[in-house]
């Protein structure tokens, strides 16, 4: 039997050093910046499991740090992050093409935003706002000594008190992510998991093999039985088409 491998991740960048004219309507040309962005610090666990892996440039360039992370993604055959889809695995991978760093095994993802923005009306769909409303244990952090901006500035100025702020920020985002990922993946239908193990019995996300027939599913081909997960109520259906001997018409989409 096979699991799948899922990586919780998170990153965070340096921001663009720019010159520029004024403090608002700023149209940054490629001329004017002083120094791009960098991913400055990652952190990431596999799910279910306890240990939080991180780097940053706190202690090593960013390029040894990459490499590592690398590593990771190479083994996961799911990476769940929130706003990953369009920032996090974007970023990782326009830092690898730069620093000539192979791409890793294709992975699927799972982003929590996405998944909250589509099937849920949450007043906001950021990790601070959903943490704080369905998190029991991990609810994401404020910056304490270093607040907002600051924290920033003070790593790359190489504020060991920063690092060590920064480290623990994102430490907990991951902590976070996962904690709000168990919650809302009885929803989540993008990922088959079942197609992961290597025996005959039906598995949920959450890894329960217990289910109760709930009604039938009908699509425009046919009809299937319907179940629910009897541990985190995730809901499921049968491939098994119950009106596959029976002729049938379908109405001709114009």
């Amino acid at each position: 039997m096979k699991n799948p491998k899922i990586l919780i991740l998170d990153i965070e960048t340096s921001p663009i050093e720019a010159y520029v004219w004024g403090l608002w309507d700023n149209n940054v040309a490629l001329n004017q910046i002083k120094k791009d962005w960098q991913i400055i610090s990652w952190a990431a666990k596999w799910l279910g499991q306890k240990k939080v892996y991180q780097m940053d440039q706190g202690h090593d360039t960013e390029s040894t740090i990459l490499v590592t992370l690398r590593r990771l993604l190479n083994e996961a055959d799911i990476v769940v992050t929130q706003n990953g889809k369009k920032f996090d695995i974007p970023k990782i991978y326009a830092r690898f093409i730069l620093n000539d760093i192979k791409q890793p095994s294709s992975f699927q993802q799972i982003d929590t935003r996405k998944l909250a923005k589509k099937v849920f009306g949450f007043t906001s769909n950021s990790l601070e706002y959903m943490s704080e409303q369905l998190c029991t244990k991990y609810k994401k952090l404020k910056h304490k000594k270093f607040p907002g901006m600051e924290l920033w500035t003070e790593c790359l100025k190489g504020n060991r008190a920063a690092w060590k702020e920064m480290r623990r920020y994102n430490k907990w985002d991951v902590l976070t992510t996962e904690e709000l990922y168990n919650k809302l993946a009885p929803w989540d239908t993008s990922v088959n998991f079942n197609v992961y193990y290597g025996d005959k019995d039906a598995k949920c996300s959450c890894g329960c093999t217990e289910f109760k027939k709930n009604g039938y599913c009908y699509t425009a081909a046919g009809k299937y039985q319907r179940f629910y997960c009897k541990n985190c109520w995730a809901e499921l259906r049968s491939r098994q088409n119950l009106n596959k001997n029976k002729k049938m018409l379908v109405p001709v989409k114009k």
